[in-house]
């Protein structure tokens, strides 16, 4: 596995880096050699933030920790991360199907010039492909995530619709209505 280490508001020292490596490389069984984790680490006041993001498979597994060391929070996101991992096992095993079903291809891209002055700037565009699902995968892929809502193509009805987490905890699905 490749591992791409940045820092904001953080110096990555060897020592800092060789840790975050040592601890996520009991995790490779579960990847493939050619998989990518993308590490950021960041200091705000007096918090230590690690998130690691890894793709598989079209999915995204991916973790943020805040401890009051890095040292902690590098502990902590690779139990996040193994839960994580197995929760998404399980759930394509239960399932019976393969994974694969959303392929996160972002596109990032800034049309500050399209828009006039007094118009809401857009400063941030998301392009990405969008495979046919049903709800529950829909849930299952914003779980993932860690998202509050996710925007999907619907596999019965050929339409987009948003899931969304309620503060119950439970799921909302919007459709569109003609």
């Amino acid at each position: 596995m490749r591992y791409i280490i940045s820092g904001k508001n953080i110096e990555i020292t060897k020592a800092l880096k060789e840790a975050t490596i040592a601890k996520l490389s009991k995790m490779e069984k579960y990847f493939a050699p050619d998989n990518e984790a993308q590490i950021t680490m960041s200091v705000q006041k007096l918090r230590h933030i690690i998130e690691v993001s890894i793709p598989i498979k079209g999915n995204i597994i991916r973790a943020e920790v805040a401890a009051e060391s890095m040292y902690t929070a590098i502990d902590n996101v690779v139990d996040v991360l193994e839960r994580q991992l197995l929760r998404h096992k399980n759930k394509l095993i239960t399932k019976h199907r393969n994974a694969g079903t959303f392929k996160t291809d972002f596109v990032t891209e800034t049309n500050s010039e399209d828009f006039e002055d007094t118009t809401i700037d857009v400063v941030r565009t998301k392009r990405f492909e969008m495979k046919p699902m049903n709800v529950q995968e829909a849930c299952m892929e914003m779980d993932l995530l860690g998202h509050n809502f996710f925007v999907f193509r619907n596999g019965d009805t050929d339409e987009v619709n948003v899931v969304y987490k309620r503060k119950q905890g439970n799921y909302g699905l919007i459709e569109p209505e003609f």
